[in-house]
């Protein structure tokens, strides 16, 4: 009876503190960090950092460095990337079978940047003109690479040492040990007979040097999530589950579509929706949109890890505690080639955003209900010509190619006890996109006998309004 009491506590906490946690761009509140009203809990805040990136089909080069994309100066306990495009959309891809080599080089990027590998290893992938970089590369092996604990599995379900303690099956994650079989959580777990990744065996520091652990990496077709959590967090996560859905071509192909994830950390769960919409800037096209994310929220079913009527873990995106959804969203602006430039050279982004379709469908009612999105303050992110910072479009040899600059890169949340610190676009060249990022505080549910001061490096002008 104490432990139902203690989670009705902790929820109307969460709930009275809707609109302030729910308001972007603003600072944590001091409740975010003093105990809940249950004496067996406490909520603690993490920095979790979210980037969104249409790499436009081109494979990155070993001289990429992602540290600038990353933030790497200012360290987030969670790291949520999700890419789409990572390969060209063409019939090859989309109904022969994927090309995993440039997911697997993007991990050994981001590995570079989170887990900084001694200089001796840039200085041989330069020296040998990046030749070794192009070593055809093995996702799933290098995946498992990329773990700790000499690539041990995250635990399917991790309640039952809390079942155990209170010797009761009426707990807030009781649950009974899943008989699921464990390489259903993600595409890395299987075994592969490639020669691996050797392009960067030395790039990648032993277990105790790592400060990153890689939880989950899953590709459908173009795009592709992968998830990076700092290592001490990493026995407190389970429940980790993955689902694809399908909206390309006749509505079941995975050139569109989502990749969905989902974990619990300490006693609160999680779910992270990576996705690439309809394309298209024809007007009608926004209700395309529409209903892939009406289609993705209503198909989207995480296979049942804790086989007990007493788990409380979800199946559903929106019955989690902590919901957001990055990627390509390929919403427009509602207006000509001629009045977007117009405005666009003035800077006047709020006159463009009145006309931005995401959030006119978002205030008709029609998508998003109830999601938030934080004030946007940056140039619209598409597109580009490749390798410049001119709108394909501007010069006269780009205007078959024209497109009216769009923000069609975004990310959204729902739910209580996240709080936005900043929302931002990054300048990289590589792609006919700019990515987009985004870094929250996040409220963690914790036992307090587990209870840990986390690593919260935060600086003071990070929790100011941007203006």
């Amino acid at each position: 009876m104490r432990e139902r009491h203690g989670r009705k506590m902790i929820k109307s906490t969460f709930d009275s503190s809707e609109e302030q946690s729910g308001s972007a761009l603003q600072g944590p509140s001091s409740s975010s960090l003093v105990p809940s009203m249950s004496s067996d809990h406490h909520v603690q805040s993490f920095r979790v950092f979210v980037a969104t990136w249409n790499v436009g089909g081109v494979s990155p080069h070993a001289g990429l460095n992602l540290d600038d994309f990353l933030q790497v100066d200012h360290q987030s306990d969670i790291y949520v990337l999700g890419f789409q495009e990572i390969v060209p959309l063409n019939a090859g891809n989309v109904l022969v079978i994927e090309d995993n080599e440039p997911a697997a080089k993007w991990l050994s990027l981001i590995n570079q940047s989170l887990n900084k590998p001694h200089s001796a290893v840039s200085r041989r992938s330069t020296s040998l003109g990046g030749s070794l970089f192009f070593a055809k590369p093995s996702l799933k092996k290098i995946s498992k690479t990329f773990r700790t604990e000499n690539g041990r599995r995250l635990k399917t379900c991790n309640c039952t040492t809390v079942l155990e303690r209170k010797q009761s099956k009426d707990l807030c994650f009781g649950c009974q040990p899943s008989n699921i079989n464990e390489d259903d959580i993600s595409s890395e777990e299987e075994e592969d007979g490639a020669n691996g990744f050797d392009i960067l065996d030395n790039s990648i520091p032993a277990t105790n040097q790592m400060k990153y652990s890689l939880i989950a990496s899953k590709q459908m077709v173009g795009i592709f999530v992968t998830i990076w959590v700092r290592k001490e967090l990493v026995q407190h996560i389970g429940h980790l589950r993955i689902c694809c859905i399908s909206r390309g071509i006749m509505g079941c192909l995975g050139n569109k579509g989502c990749i969905s994830v989902r974990f619990s950390l300490h006693q609160t769960n999680f779910c992270f929706v990576c996705s690439h919409l309809a394309s298209g800037e024809k007007e009608g096209d926004e209700l395309r949109r529409n209903l892939d994310v009406i289609e993705i929220l209503r198909s989207t079913q995480f296979p049942r890890v804790c086989r007990t009527p007493y788990s409380r873990v979800p199946d559903k995106i929106l019955e989690h505690d902590r919901v957001i959804w990055l990627g390509d969203l390929n919403y427009r602006i509602a207006l000509s080639y001629s009045d977007t430039r117009k405005l666009l050279e003035a800077h006047n982004w709020d006159a463009l955003l009145n006309k931005d379709q995401l959030k006119i469908e978002r205030e008709a009612g029609r998508v998003f209900k109830g999601w938030r999105e934080g004030k946007i303050f940056f140039a619209p992110t598409y597109k580009y010509s490749y390798n410049s910072d001119i709108y394909t479009g501007e010069i006269k040899t780009s205007k078959k190619n024209r497109r009216t600059p769009a923000w069609c890169d975004r990310i959204l949340w729902y739910g209580n006890g996240i709080r936005q610190l900043s929302y931002i676009r990054g300048e990289s060249r590589f792609s006919d996109h700019r990515p987009v990022c985004s870094t929250f505080l996040v409220d963690v549910v914790i036992n307090s006998s587990g209870f840990k001061k986390g690593n919260m490096k935060i600086e003071v002008e990070e929790l100011l309004p941007i203006s």
